[in-house]
């Protein structure tokens, strides 16, 4: 059967080798720096961080497809705003 299927591009390896490796550095800095103390927020939450790892890869996930929905390839804008939105999350969240 294969993988004929996906469309499995240079960008699209890219993203799933950045996405293993920043769970590997979570993982790591868990590791060596254990607890991550729940911090409270602008959007009133009490998150790990662990929870904005994932909050800032599901964001990003959305934030691209928007950009695909509304404005369509290349992509770079929607990269922009999603690493606005990491930094973002990871800070004030």
């Amino acid at each position: 059967m294969g993988l004929s299927w996906m469309a499995w591009t240079w960008p699209t390896a890219a993203f799933f080798i950045v996405l293993f490796l920043s769970i590997v550095a979570m993982g790591v800095w868990e590791h060596y720096s254990p607890g991550g103390n729940p911090r409270n927020g602008i959007l009133g939450l009490d998150t790990t961080r662990g929870d904005r790892l994932f909050i800032a890869w599901l964001g990003t996930g959305f934030i691209n497809f928007a950009w695909l929905a509304f404005f369509g390839a290349p992509l770079w804008g929607g990269l922009a705003l999603a690493i606005v939105w990491f930094v973002f999350v990871f800070r004030y969240v």
